[in-house]
């Protein structure tokens, strides 16, 4: 009798994931990921499915959601499901923070936030980090509230090994980039490293780019940076130009080389004029959209005959420059 009522529980959730757009394959790998789905009650499921969509999912994104976390199906809605989703409500203000956070990250809710934040809070106000920020932090990535103890503490230690010695560096960076927490040592925070040191960048120029352009930092080696290092180099740039170039303005490592840097390297070139070598004066010359910056400005400044060095064209914004030079009403 009992193996008849679990076969017959059984086909009901499986009856339940086909209503819902989950084929055969689908619903082989949730059962297999979470055994108790096989036992729990249909009802269960439609109302834990109806409640996460009342909290803001997606229509679209729910099914998304379950699979890649089925547990959550089978969580208790009193006990578990409307308690974790209150405690993450706390922490941020943001509307639609919560349903964010469970969409990019569904295990939030099978873990103890109870259990796992007082330890996350206590790590973390030793780092200068109050509790609204770890709301923050918690929320923009939620994967925080999985990661060991111990893996924070080797993140932080990397941290140290590369000069974030300042009382409160360390916690400012994080909670600009929580999602550097999440990345291997081993396999790309220290390579990259170990590259961005091998074209020239200081102690201070490091540090900036950990802590302002996290995603220079936490990019491929050899699949993103290299590949722009070399580019740079094809354009006749040496080395002590390219540490300018990437200390000044670091992304010029990630760019697209075919869609940003190359169109920008050959404006420079054929229709300003102007050296290369400029560019290592004015790093973020790649930082400013083609049309409505440099073609625009260039227009203007061959209009009134008018030559200056990159930074005098480009440090200010568009209404300064517009003063600078006199233009007339038609170029506003």
């Amino acid at each position: 009798m009992e193996r008849g009522t679990a076969t017959g529980q059984k086909l009901s959730i499986v009856e339940f994931f086909e209503e819902k757009g989950f084929d055969d394959e689908k619903i082989n790998r949730m059962l297999r990921k979470c055994n108790r789905l096989e036992s729990i009650e249909r009802e269960r499921a439609s109302e834990n499915w109806d409640y996460l969509e009342s909290i803001g999912i997606q229509k679209r994104k729910l099914p998304y959601v379950i699979f890649k976390c089925p547990k959550i199906l089978a969580l208790s809605m009193n006990q578990k499901l409307v308690p974790t989703v209150q405690c993450l409500a706390t922490l941020g203000s943001k509307p639609g923070g919560v349903a964010s956070a469970i969409t990019k990250f569904p295990d939030i809710l099978s873990h103890s936030i109870e259990l796992k934040l007082c330890p996350l809070l206590a790590f973390f106000q030793a780092l200068g980090i109050s509790e609204k920020q770890l709301g923050k932090m918690l929320l923009l990535n939620p994967r925080l509230i999985s990661y060991s103890e111990m893996k924070l503490t080797q993140i932080t230690d990397f941290l140290v090994s590369i000069g974030f010695n300042e009382e409160g560096l360390i916690g400012k960076t994080l909670v600009k980039n929580p999602f550097l927490m999440g990345y291997s040592i081993e396999k790309r925070l220290l390579p990259t490293t170990e590259f961005l040191k091998s074209i020239g960048l200081d102690e201070l120029s490091l540090q900036r780019v950990v802590c302002y352009f996290p995603e220079v930092f936490c990019r491929d080696v050899n699949r993103v940076l290299k590949p722009n290092l070399a580019f740079l180099k094809g354009c006749g740039f040496d080395n002590k130009q390219i540490a300018n170039l990437v200390a000044g303005y670091p992304p010029i490592l990630i760019k697209s080389v075919s869609k940003s840097l190359e169109p920008k390297v050959r404006f420079l070139v054929e229709v300003m004029g102007r050296e290369i070598s400029e560019i290592a004066d004015y790093p973020e010359f790649f930082r400013h959209g083609m049309k409505k910056s440099l073609e625009f400005r260039q227009n203007i400044l061959k209009q009134k005959n008018v030559h200056c060095s990159l930074s005098e064209m480009l440090s200010c914004n568009q209404r300064k420059f517009i003063a600078k030079y006199g233009l007339t009403v038609g170029f506003s």
